[in-house]
């Protein structure tokens, strides 16, 4: 598959920015300025970006918990994210989800789920939607690999192959289900067998190469536009951070963290651009400078903004208190 330069070049900065913003939003946390629970994917930029860049303006996207980088790979504005984690009034929800509850459906984002496995079925309905309606849109869903033991997981799956629904399952494999390691949740390490059980395609990637996740992830979207019925991937990644800001991170070695950090996708796709002359050692220092400077402007609009008030208290909520 041929990548086209710019495409290549908006999805370094975009992994820069997503890098940029969960260290910033961790640096926060332990600052005391924002608080609840933050799940981090440092690590794991190329599987959210890549699969992100695959999107056309009209598909639809469904994250998990770990959505942070998943939002930010499908086009939603940083300073909207950022805001809502602060639990500001011009957050993308209001200041009233925070970290595990973004949600945009007029830009395409249905969901982030703070339950494992909840964005199968609700990517399910809507790639129903887009089928009934023959809109030719797709949706996007993401999941992690202790999602896929699930009963939502294959519930999810089964109906999506019996009714051909336009939805491609991205699983975020990196290795753990919070503190589990793979090998220890699930009698199938290789994740993508599990599409066999579903009469559907299935297929493992290097979640750390960032061209492979785009150029795939393209494939089985057209795939699914096509007609032809759902398709799963199972991106193999690992997640540099502990699982969450409030995980000790005991049950990993400094060894095996460090092992990880030489595969970071981000140096990896640098020199990729740069042994390929798509770019220039300038080029990546202006799309370093650039992705800094959005996640500058993302935090000091979250700090500058205003608390949400007493007389918005009951919008953007699905259950508002009856007068």
């Amino acid at each position: 598959m041929e990548f086209n330069d710019e495409d290549l070049l908006k999805i370094y900065e975009n992994m820069l920015v997503a890098n940029y913003f969960e260290n910033e939003v961790d640096k926060q946390l332990k600052s005391g300025n924002i608080y609840g629970p933050n799940y981090l994917a440092l690590g794991q930029e190329a599987c959210a970006i890549g699969a992100g860049a695959a999107l056309d303006d009209d598909d639809l996207v469904a994250i998990t918990h770990r959505g942070h980088t998943q939002a930010i790979g499908a086009g939603i504005d940083p300073r909207l994210i950022m805001a809502e984690i602060f639990g500001k009034e011009t957050g993308l929800n209001g200041g009233r989800g925070g970290s595990i509850n973004l949600l945009a459906p007029d830009e395409g984002l249905i969901g982030e789920n703070g339950i494992i496995g909840d964005s199968f079925p609700l990517a399910c309905g809507a790639a129903l939607t887009q089928k009934l309606k023959k809109t030719g849109n797709a949706v996007l869903c993401f999941g992690g690999d202790g999602s896929v033991n699930n009963g939502n997981f294959h519930e999810a799956l089964n109906m999506a192959a019996l009714w051909k629904l336009p939805v491609v399952f991205f699983i975020e494999n990196n290795l753990y289900a919070r503190s589990t390691p793979l090998e220890e949740h699930s009698s199938v390490l290789n994740l993508s067998d599990r599409a066999l059980s579903y009469n559907i395609p299935g297929i493992t990637i290097d979640g750390n190469d960032a061209l492979e996740v785009y150029g795939i992830t393209k494939l089985a979207l057209d795939y699914v536009k096509r007609g032809e019925g759902p398709v799963l991937i199972e991106a193999q990644t690992y997640r540099i951070a502990p699982d969450s800001s409030v995980d000790k991170d005991v049950y990993r070695s400094a060894d095996e963290i460090n092992g990880w950090i030489d595969e970071d996708p981000i140096p990896k796709l640098a020199d990729y651009l740069l042994e390929n002359g798509i770019a220039t050692e300038e080029d990546l220092y202006y799309k370093e400078m650039r992705a800094r400077h959005r996640v500058a402007e993302a935090l000091e609009f979250a700090q500058s903004s205003p608390e949400p008030s007493k007389e918005n208290s009951q919008t953007k909520i699905y259950s508002p208190k009856k007068e």
